[in-house]
This record gives structure tokens, C-alpha cells and sequence, in this order.
């Protein structure tokens, strides 16, 4: 992993649960979740916020946040999502998640890059292009 430390954005997650992201990308997540993985309480709460959601899917999901280091909303996080919302065109929750990167010195894994590679200083990873 070359010491980088990653936060695995909800779409990777549930695709990498479902197992339908391709082989390589699908060995490359479990290498960063067998070390150390990171989420925001934003991602925790799209995964366990689905309405309709299975007992089975919901499990997994408990699962996955359960494994992962969560990371909450401070004062830090806040500061640095509101400038982000300032300097570019992106969702509040997408914000939330580069702040949390960003401030906690992560990497995002995304299948959302377009919105994310926009952001300065934050390093992006795209399963799907591995």
C-alpha cells in the first residue's frame, strides 16, 4: 500500500460488497481493508440509509462500517467543507468527504471521480481504471 491510507467512498463500498467491481480493483480494496480503512459518518449513514434496504444488505453494510475507522464531523471538517463548497460545485455530502480526507491526510477511493479530482491536494483513486 506504500503507506498510504485510504477512505472508501460509499459507491466503492457497496460495489465492493456486491463484489461487482472488476477483479483488480476487488484486490486492491481487500489489501486496503485488510490494513486500514477509514469512512466519514456521512458514509456510514448513505450505506445504513437506504430506504427498502434487505436484512441481509443491512448487515453487510454494519459489517463493513463496523470494520472501518469512522470518522466524525468536528470543527476542523466543518472549516474545510465550507470552503470547499465555497471554491467548487459539489454536493454537500461529497464536500463532507474531501474535508474528511484532507484534514485526516487520506486518500479517497471513488467511483466519483469527476467531482472529487477537481478539489486541490486531494488524491483520488478510481477502482474502475486500475
Amino acid at each position: 500500500m506504500g503507506g498510504k491510507e485510504y477512505l472508501i467512498d460509499t459507491n466503492v463500498a457497496i460495489d465492493y460488497i456486491g463484489t461487482n467491481l472488476p477483479t483488480i480493483a476487488l484486490s486492491f480494496i481487500d489489501r486496503v481493508i485488510d490494513s486500514r480503512y477509514y469512512i466519514s459518518i456521512i458514509n456510514k449513514i448513505e450505506m445504513l440509509g437506504f430506504p427498502n434496504i434487505s436484512k441481509q444488505e443491512e448487515s453487510k453494510f454494519n459489517d463493513f462500517c463496523i470494520s472501518a475507522i469512522t470518522i466524525g464531523l468536528d470543527d476542523g471538517i466543518a472549516g474545510k467543507t465550507i470552503e470547499i463548497r465555497r471554491l467548487y460545485k459539489i454536493k454537500l455530502p461529497d464536500a463532507i468527504i474531501a474535508a474528511t480526507a484532507l484534514v485526516n491526510n487520506l486518500a479517497v477511493i471513488t467511483r466519483n471521480k469527476n467531482d472529487f479530482e477537481k478539489i486541490e491536494g486531494l488524491d483520488v483513486t478510481d477502482p474502475y481504471e486500475m
